[in-house]
């Protein structure tokens, strides 16, 4: 366990000018808020979800620091970068160059990895470009270079009578006119050259787009291979010399109907006779042509169509409608061209179409997939008449990759994606770079192996790599900043993640570590850096190594404005600001400032009731027995062992484990995945595991994730929930809809007739200002109400449509109180701690842990059988004491009614109140992977070789 810190706070300034001062702050819900904040110190802002705290640290204080650095910029440079609008705020003062280390800014591209995000992917490159051992990518041997004399000897071993030219490639790959080196070769006396493999006359004008790269070859000779010809071995000799010294080295001959050849001066196998280009940094780089695989382009895998997603369930039959993937989901009815094609193979290779997939032969079940080795004849009676027709059948697979390319539709295409998966690049494995730079090594490693390594043992590799004298003097600069940044990641937790992990796949809490660690590497002082959460994800064990990285930075000179509920950074943090009292319409107020001794004294303050355990969320006084168990038998995805784990059912489990210690691959992976393929028909693979049992005990499976509940401001908690169909059933129902003739369709701002056509009701209208931020304002024809003026005439108890959707939770349950079947729905959404939230507030405009709660409390709504299997990936992210309070009874709520809750989680709170734990471990990495605990809380705190165990143990007392 890492050793607790032992750096003082600071000591809070006394001068005026030692404070960043905010005065009327009134951004989305603050109150005209006026605050201090020391600088140079780790500031915490803290409160409910929804009080204002990310208003005032990021809308408000980071808003205006990067507005200020805009202002200072020419308006031409404007207009190439994202603007930020002046928030509303009186004034700020003593503001410094602000940076946001915020979750959402993480590069989903596949192409972004954990090496390319910290730069020390750039480092490995030129490491590997300048002291690199290259070796032959067909026999392993190290290549050497090539001289003169062994490349014309090459030459005349090709076939007598075969044409070639000298080729020499003065530009490869670069942007620009090359006016000059064209000019040059003209001077120097030679007549032609090769432009992106097009041949052109140096005598005619030649215009290239400088804005698009270019490869140019000068034409040096042109030659008949004749053996044992004296004088044409002394003309290639020259030729050859001449078109190495135009091109550095660097040699093309172009063989007439035959394979190109490449060779250098610098590098060449002697038994293969294969030459590799000049190493350089680009050899290495994924995202660039010199170096990425040609098959996949440098992702490392393709797409495929998979048989077992196209024809997901083999026991049914082809008539049964085994076959579901697009195109082919009539081949089960009489009169679709699919099903008169599957009768004729049927015919021509002797099997049923009633015969279970599964029981099909091989050779039958092969040809229905990859195509058949002859042409059958097709009887078909279509609308057009009746006929036979001669078809070669390619195979499923072929069949649908051809209207997948074929089809412009971006929404057909997803459909088409949701029967293919993931899988390695046949041609680099997944290696993402060509055989040729996956065979330059260093200490017997290529550039793949080291970024694939953990980064605890890249830590230990880079200790004891083994270099020559010579390397060492090269490398020693870059492998010193290598250390440096690998040594940066292991202090924010981070050791178990590998170079070579996709950005994509990191949690927010991981990302926006990654880029602290980034930031202590540049050693920048003086700047206002505003984190959100930093501690996401992160097991308690490791939560000492955050906050010594937080302080180192504060240490260097900075000020440090952290937005976090976690207690153990709280009481680290030099100062603290509360947010609150409530959320929504209820926060926007500064409740108290200060350390955490100075908040616990406030009463007013629900933060710093928590933190003195005058409130507290308490420990069940009896845990549930299970009702049953599902078995998970050899799980291997990722880094689990081939374990077997026993998730118990009709009780709360907890998964826990230090980050990186296969929770996810366990949960989401293998246990989600199959039971939404078995339970709910979906189209996904499952992580590798050899079975699972004691399915027949539930029903189906939800995944309840912190994922937006829409992707456009047109969707809102009232349509989510569903209770809007609901409300416009209320509105069609009243006397002045009955008398206009107004039907449900009428009160809805998606379709035409009710909805106000100038904005398409969206309320707003976008004006774009081209260097200057977009102006979004109000609609001018309904006044940002979404509606027509005919459709808001219509009224219930006095509030047309568009009121409604501007109440909060809290107004409408008010509002709706007679009417049973809305106020069930609203009631939940209050339940859940939403009451300030408006029934029409975009999706966009929620927080993640906002959005996840509008999921539980629409679960909550809905009548279940009781044998429902719900998975949350760590719900209490972005979560308040109090709110955890609130989502943790929501989650025995489920309980109680049958179901059964399996939650990953870090939070001591939440973990507690657990009924069975399953703790894995034990290290992150290749050091997890297996299960080293489980059982109820009090049994795990027992154990001694568990982290979660030593933790959990405290707060059972």
């Amino acid at each position: 366990m890492t050793k607790k810190n032992t750096t003082t706070k600071r000591i809070l300034p006394s001068d005026i000018h030692d404070y960043i001062r905010v005065r009327g702050a009134n951004e989305h819900n603050l109150k005209n808020v006026s605050v201090k904040i020391p600088r140079g110190t780790l500031t915490v802002f803290t409160g409910l979800s929804g009080s204002g705290k990310s208003s005032l640290a990021f809308d408000t204080i980071f808003a205006e620091g990067q507005r200020r650095y805009m202002e200072s910029l020419s308006s031409y440079a404007r207009m190439f970068l994202g603007q930020m609008d002046k928030p509303n705020v009186e004034r700020i003062e003593g503001l410094s160059p602000t940076i946001s280390i915020d979750q959402k800014s993480t590069n989903k591209n596949p192409r972004s990895t954990v090496g390319t995000v910290t730069e020390i992917y750039d480092h490995f490159r030129l490491l590997y470009a300048r002291i690199g051992i290259p070796h032959c990518p067909n026999c392993g041997r190290e290549i050497r270079r090539q001289t003169v004399d062994e490349m014309c000897d090459q030459i005349l071993m090709l076939e007598e009578g075969t044409k070639l030219q000298i080729l020499a490639p003065v530009v490869r790959g670069k942007k620009g006119e090359h006016a000059k080196t064209l000019d040059r070769a003209k001077r120097a006396g030679y007549v032609r050259a090769r432009i992106d493999g097009s041949q052109y006359d140096l005598s005619e004008e030649i215009k290239l787009d400088k804005n698009i790269k270019h490869s140019i070859e000068i034409i040096v000779d042109r030659i008949v291979v004749h053996q044992d010809n004296e004088n044409l071995r002394r003309r290639l000799t020259d030729s050859v010399e001449s078109a190495l010294a135009l091109a550095d080295g660097l040699l093309i001959v172009d063989v007439v109907d035959g394979k190109e050849l490449s060779f250098s001066q610098n590098f060449a196998c002697p038994d293969c006779g294969v030459s590799v280009p000049e190493i350089e940094p680009r050899s290495f780089s994924f995202n660039n042509p010199f170096g990425a695989c040609p098959d996949c382009f440098g992702l490392g895998y393709k797409m495929e169509f998979d048989e077992d997603l196209m024809i997901p369930d083999k026991k049914l039959s082809i008539n049964d409608g085994c076959i579901v993937v697009m195109g082919w989901q009539s081949s089960n009815k009489e009169g679709s061209f699919t099903n008169a094609t599957l009768r004729a193979l049927a015919k021509e290779y002797k099997f049923s179409l009633d015969t279970p997939y599964e029981d099909l032969p091989e050779k039958v079940r092969h040809m229905l997939v990859y195509g058949a080795d002859r042409s059958v004849n097709v009887h078909y009676e279509g609308s057009r008449g009746v006929g036979d027709y001669p078809v070669l059948f390619d195979g499923l697979i072929k069949n649908v990759e051809q209207r997948y390319k074929e089809t412009f539709s971006e929404n057909m295409k997803a459909e088409y994606e949701e029967f293919m998966r993931i899988t390695p690049c046949p041609l680099c494995g997944g290696q993402r770079l060509k055989k040729e730079s996956l065979a330059v090594t260093i200490d017997d490693k290529n550039i793949f192996e080291i970024t694939s390594m953990s980064i605890k043992e890249l830590h230990e590799y880079l200790e004891n790599l083994n270099l020559s004298e010579h390397q060492m003097v090269i490398g020693a600069q870059v492998l010193k900043e290598i250390r440096a940044r690998v040594g940066f990641l292991i202090d924010v937790g981070l050791d178990y993640l590998s170079l070579s992990r996709a950005t994509g796949t990191l949690s927010g809490g991981e990302a926006q570590r990654i880029r602290l660690a980034t930031q202590i590497g540049s050693g920048l002082c003086g700047v206002c850096y505003i984190l959100d959460e930093p501690s996401i994800g992160l097991h308690q064990r490791d939560n000492d190594k955050l906050l010594n990285t937080l302080k180192n930075l504060r240490d260097l000179g900075n000020t440090l404005i952290v937005v976090e509920h976690d207690e153990d950074t709280m009481r680290e943090a030099d100062y603290i600001v509360d947010v609150g009292p409530g959320a929504g319409s209820h926060g926007g107020k500064i409740v108290a400032v200060g350390t955490a001794e100075e908040i616990m004294k406030v009463k007013e303050s629900i933060t710093g009731q928590y933190l003195s355990g005058k409130l507290k969320i308490e420990v069940p006084s009896e845990r549930r027995k299970p009702s049953g168990f599902i078995k998970v038998i050899g799980a291997k995805e990722n880094n689990l062992k081939d374990i077997d784990v026993e998730i118990p059912l009709g009780v709360m489990t907890i998964v826990t484990g230090v980050s990186g210690s296969g929770k996810s691959s366990l949960v989401n992976e293998i246990l989600y995945k199959r039971l939404a393929k078995e339970l709910n028909r979906a189209r996904c693979i499952p992580g590798k595991h050899k079975a699972i049992e004691g399915l027949e005990q539930v029903d189906k499976v939800i995944a309840i994730d912190q994922s937006p509940i829409g992707r456009t401001p047109r969707s809102n908690p009232a349509t989510y929930t569903g209770v809007f169909d609901m409300i416009r059933d209320l509105f069609a129902g009243t006397p002045d809809a009955k008398a206009r003739g107004y039907k449900k369709g009428r009160f809805s701002f998606n379709v035409k007739g009710g909805r106000c056509e100038a904005c398409g009701g969206d309320g707003i209208i976008k004006i774009e200002m081209h260097f200057l931020p977009d102006v979004y304002v109000p609609c001018e024809v309904c006044g940002g109400k979404r509606y027509n003026h005919e459709t808001l005439e219509v009224k219930y108890k006095g509030k047309n449509i568009y009121d409604v959707l501007d109440m909060t939770v809290e107004e409408a349950l008010t509002f709706f109180e007679n009417v049973k079947t809305i106020k069930r729905k609203i009631q939940t959404l209050y339940d859940v701690g939403l009451g300030y939230i408006k029934l029409g507030q975009p999706s966009t405009e929620l927080s993640g842990g906002e959005a996840q709660r509008i999921k539980l409390a629409t679960e909550l709504s809905k009548v279940g059988t009781g044998k429902t299997v719900y998975i949350l990936d760590e719900p209490t992210t972005g979560l308040h004491f109090a709110d955890v309070q609130k989502l943790v009874k929501i989650m025995h709520q489920l309980v109680e009614q049958g179901n059964t809750v399996v939650v990953i989680e870090h939070n001591l709170d939440v973990i507690k109140t657990g009924d069975y734990i399953i703790d894995m471990g034990p290290e992150g990495g290749s050091g997890g992977g297996t299960v080293v605990v489980s059982g109820t809380p009090e049994e795990v705190a027992k154990c001694k070789k568990s982290y979660t165990g030593a933790y959990i143990k405290k707060m059972l007392k």
